[in-house]
């Protein structure tokens, strides 16, 4: 019988006596974790930089009616300038969870990295951009990881990053006491499953025999890469044979259906990165059932640029956060078991840049103006876990309060040295 199925049966036996301390594979001794609200949890950094005033405040009419309810009119002068996506039918998420219209990126750069980093670890971050480097403090997978009873693999913990800059870097710290062993498996779907890569990669080139022959010598090292358990894009994740085998195969597969064109326009409308970034993040779900995902969406940071195409590209991150929502519950052993957490790493400033677009809209920045610093924070799930159709409109919550609500929703939040975090639990979300 496998340790953790054993564990499972002696809890059933046993329960309401008292649980003691045991000895781990990795030799550490540890207490079992806090009771579960659920055993799964999906975790969407939205889109890139969202303005309160576009989405919670509706100002442009509801960009975003999957999530929010609401009249989804949009202004007429950037209306024929957004793609066309099917109007809701079913419930809303907001009505699926509780709902913060007014959380808060309280400190550090209203950067990508540094709002990522502190929605990754709960600490804010006033570090520069570093590219390959791995964050100061422990991400939310390093704590998922290492204060689990029983230990979780890597198959259990899941980040679907987009591929520009440092992203991929931030499943596992260089903390002491954590690291790479407690990473996730990381795939960027933009950089290995599109039509580009699999042109490349795809496509052989006329080598002579020396060329050949470094080529081999290459690939024999990559490959000893994944049998000592390393994981592409991924480097020193710890994976067992068994799980490394099952990741490349599920890589090679979707590689392989792309290059086929089984994946194109999957959704039956026009597809940006965030959605693929979403859709393959639900194939990966469909796939591992991981207890912990993240995906992080950037469409929206257009922004800079084009008025419009942000707030087209707000309309699609929240149709893929929908989608999202419907590959959970139609996921067995996920459905109505997972919660569900979406928010912007931050906000976009009160005035505009001097970019205007053809429909006479300025663009706009973000460098640490006070609404640069008000995001917006959803958490939905089952019925008897999450309390259902609330609504906070005050000043509530900040970022640094995802990773603690994590912890607690999967039920290792005690065990998380003292210190470590600064946010707290978004207990007001829960039954």
């Amino acid at each position: 019988m496998k340790r953790k199925q054993f564990i499972k049966n002696a809890a059933a036996v046993t329960a309401g006596s008292i649980v003691m301390p045991y000895i781990l594979p990795s030799g550490r001794l540890f207490a079992a974790s806090g009771a579960r609200k659920a055993n799964h949890v999906v975790f969407c950094l939205f889109a890139g930089g969202v303005r309160n005033l576009e989405s919670m405040q509706k100002a442009e009419g509801n960009i975003m009616p999957y999530m929010l309810n609401g009249n989804e009119s949009i202004s007429p002068d950037i209306a024929a300038g957004m793609s066309a996506i099917p109007g809701p039918s079913g419930t809303r998420l907001q009505n699926l969870g509780t709902l913060f219209k007014e959380m808060r990126y309280v400190s550090g750069p209203t950067g990508h990295y540094n709002g990522h980093t502190t929605a990754i670890t709960g600490k804010y971050s006033d570090e520069a951009i570093k590219l390959k480097e791995p964050p100061k403090y422990p991400t939310i997978f390093e704590y998922y990881r290492k204060h689990n009873s029983p230990s979780m693999s890597a198959l259990n913990a899941w980040w679907i990053s987009d591929s520009l800059g440092p992203y991929p870097f931030l499943n596992y710290s260089n903390y002491d006491g954590y690291g790479a062993l407690y990473g996730a498996n990381s795939i960027q779907p933009g950089s290995i499953f599109s039509a580009n890569a699999n042109s490349v990669l795809g496509n052989s080139l006329p080598l002579s025999n020396t060329e050949k022959a470094k080529c081999d010598l290459m690939r024999d090292f990559m490959n000893g890469q994944f049998k000592t358990g390393t994981q592409l894009l991924s480097p020193g994740i710890q994976n067992t044979p068994e799980d490394a085998e099952l990741v490349q195969t599920f890589i090679r597969n979707m590689m392989q259906e792309v290059a086929q064109g089984l994946h194109n326009n999957p959704w039956g409308i026009p597809m940006n990165g965030d959605m693929y970034n979403v859709y393959f993040g639900t194939k990966v779900m469909q796939q591992f059932k991981p207890e912990l995902m993240v995906i992080n969406m950037q469409g929206v940071d257009i922004g800079h640029f084009e008025f419009t195409s942000y707030v087209n590209n707000m309309r699609k991150a929240d149709y893929a956060l929908y989608k999202l929502w419907e590959a959970i519950q139609s996921t067995p052993g996920m459905a109505n078991d997972t919660v569900l957490i979406a928010i912007p790493e931050h906000g976009r400033n009160l005035q505009p840049n001097s970019v205007i677009d053809i429909y006479g809209r300025y663009a706009l920045d973000h460098n640490n103006d006070e609404m640069s610093r008000r995001i917006f924070g959803l958490i939905a799930g089952p019925s008897s876990v999450v309390k259902q159709g609330q609504v906070f409109s005050n000043a509530q919550g900040e970022s640094i309060d995802i990773v603690p609500t994590i912890a607690n929703i999967l039920g290792f939040d005690n065990d998380i040295p003292a210190g470590l975090l600064e946010g707290r639990v978004l207990n007001e979300a829960f039954n």
